[in-house]
């Protein structure tokens, strides 16, 4: 047997007894069988899941097969409450590429995926990554999926020194020679679980591990070593402040932010002008109109590339007359809107009892 197949086929052989079920997966006996998973769900869960956790992501993907049951569902919803749906799953530039590849998919395509990974490449918002994973899993394509779980099994199978990002051509190429041309898309969600169940990042169970006996790092150095990363950068601390002018009767002003950038088209209390990149206000200053604004002391947010401090005030305030697409809305109905985690830790701090969770 070659060495590439002695990995896929005890892979697979550990994978038909120990796979995760998921609700965007067939079984692997359905697999076997010539059926395969439907593209829409694999789509929607690969999206969903890019740096975000399986646990977070269930109620999420069940909400949206709730409210879009198919891709045209997605592709025709309004903007506003595919971004009020994706609330709190955090990388917002995620669900304003989800609604645009699903009208390119709904629109160009007639509902139906392009079933190679050129073909999903081309599609909005979609990269190396997802395309392959669409490829393998949905249509059987023998294509070379690689995420931070694959990434650390293979790093530690081959004992791959070099640092991350720039190893990753390596470890793909690795991949690429493993994949069988059988059953493609369960190697790769068989990969995908062992580096989540088995080959942890931390305290990794490698007596568990169907290749214990052929991992370098396991034989010769310390699994825990891999993947080896470069020296992370300090994040940059960015200031800003956030109001929360809440009326007597319990209406709260809010605004949408535009549809570009960071939490571009969220909805959020008004705030300074910070970004990544530059300090806002932290004063009552800075507020969107004079008033007696109360000091609430300040919420920390951290983002991928940086962390944000906010002063938050509160006003009580009579409902004025609003500019600019601001609005108030019921304290009691902001569950259903838009807003980001960032938005409601502001909110929170000047009305502690503003959200049942957070």
């Amino acid at each position: 047997m070659k060495t590439s197949n002695y990995y896929s086929v005890t892979l697979l052989h550990w994978y038909d007894r120990h796979h995760r079920e998921l609700p965007w997966r067939i079984t692997p006996v359905a697999a076997k069988a010539g059926f395969f998973a439907n593209p829409y769900h694999v789509w929607l869960s690969e999206v969903m899941l890019q740096q975000t956790t399986v646990q977070a992501v269930k109620p999420y993907f069940a909400k949206f097969l709730s409210l879009w049951p198919k891709v045209e569902d997605l592709a025709a919803a309004p903007s506003g409450d595919v971004m009020a749906a994706w609330a709190g799953l955090g990388y917002y530039a995620r669900a304003r590429n989800l609604k645009k590849c699903a009208e390119a998919v709904a629109n160009e395509h007639g509902g139906i995926f392009p079933d190679t990974e050129a073909g999903l490449k081309a599609l909005p918002g979609i990269g190396d990554y997802t395309a392959a994973a669409v490829a393998a899993i949905a249509f059987n394509r023998q294509a070379a999926v690689m995420d931070g779980n694959v990434e650390r099994v293979i790093s530690r199978l081959f004992t791959i020194d070099a640092p991350l990002p720039g190893s990753k051509p390596q470890m793909k190429a690795k991949v690429a020679e493993l994949t069988p041309s059988d059953r493609p898309g369960d190697f790769a969600q068989a990969m995908m679980d062992l580096g989540a169940t088995i080959c942890t990042p931390k305290r990794p169970a490698c007596a568990l591990c169907p290749f214990n006996s052929h991992c370098l790092a396991l034989a010769k150095d310390d699994p825990e070593r891999f993947p080896v990363k470069a020296p992370k950068k300090t994040k940059p601390v960015r200031v800003g402040a956030a109001f929360v002018a809440v009326t007597p009767d319990g209406e709260i002003l809010l605004r949408r932010r535009i549809e570009t950038g960071l939490l571009g088209g969220m909805t959020e209390v008004p705030t300074t002008a910070w970004t990544a990149r530059i300090d806002g206000g932290t004063t009552p200053d800075h507020a969107p109109f004079p008033g007696d604004w109360q000091a609430c002391g300040q919420i920390v947010h951290v983002f991928t590339h940086f962390e944000l401090r906010l002063a938050v005030y509160r006003l009580s305030h009579e409902k004025i007359d609003t500019e600019g697409g601001d609005w108030w809305e019921p304290v009691t109905n902001l569950e259903a809107q838009a807003l980001p985690t960032v938005m409601k830790k502001a909110i929170v701090q000047a009305i502690p009892l503003a959200f049942s969770k957070l």
